[in-house]
């Protein structure tokens, strides 16, 4: 699904990075997106967008999973 939007969408190489450092990573490598950091269990919204990544993260600010335009 995510691949109908532009620039790079997944970001597996992240998990089990600082979450904050995996924004600024997204950030970089596609400018059309936005990488909002959360804590896991977080509730959001569930439609999908092109300019917006979760970045899900633990207690420790450690990513769990693979972040991904939607």
């Amino acid at each position: 699904m995510a691949s109908r939007c532009p620039g790079k969408n997944l970001w597996p190489e992240l998990v089990g990075r600082n979450g904050d450092f995996a924004a600024t990573v997204i950030e970089r490598e596609n400018r059309n997106v936005d990488a909002i950091v959360l804590r896991e269990g977080t509730p959001v919204t569930r439609d999908f967008r092109c300019n917006r990544v979760w970045v899900w993260v633990n207690d420790h600010r450690v990513v769990t999973t693979a972040p991904r335009v939607g």
